[in-house]
């Protein structure tokens, strides 16, 4: 089952660190260092936050294509 939860987060991830990475001129794997070590010590908050990020970048991803699609016309 794990490995399941694994393979899906791989396929399926959200690009969450690396937009924050790219937008603070960081390394990725710094960015992902962050919200796991902060993970510990503020008891899942962070987990919060990254997914409400990778919420928000899906929302943003969806009205851009949507945008580009009215335009076309």
């Amino acid at each position: 089952m794990f490995q399941s939860v694994i393979t899906f987060f791989e396929k399926q991830s959200f690009g969450v660190s690396t937009y924050l990475a790219n937008t603070l001129n960081m390394s990725t794997t710094k960015v992902r260092l962050f919200f796991i070590y902060s993970s510990f010590l503020a008891v899942g908050f962070p987990i919060l936050f990254y997914l409400l990020a990778a919420v928000v970048l899906d929302i943003r991803s969806y009205v851009k294509k949507v945008r580009l699609k009215v335009w076309d016309i």
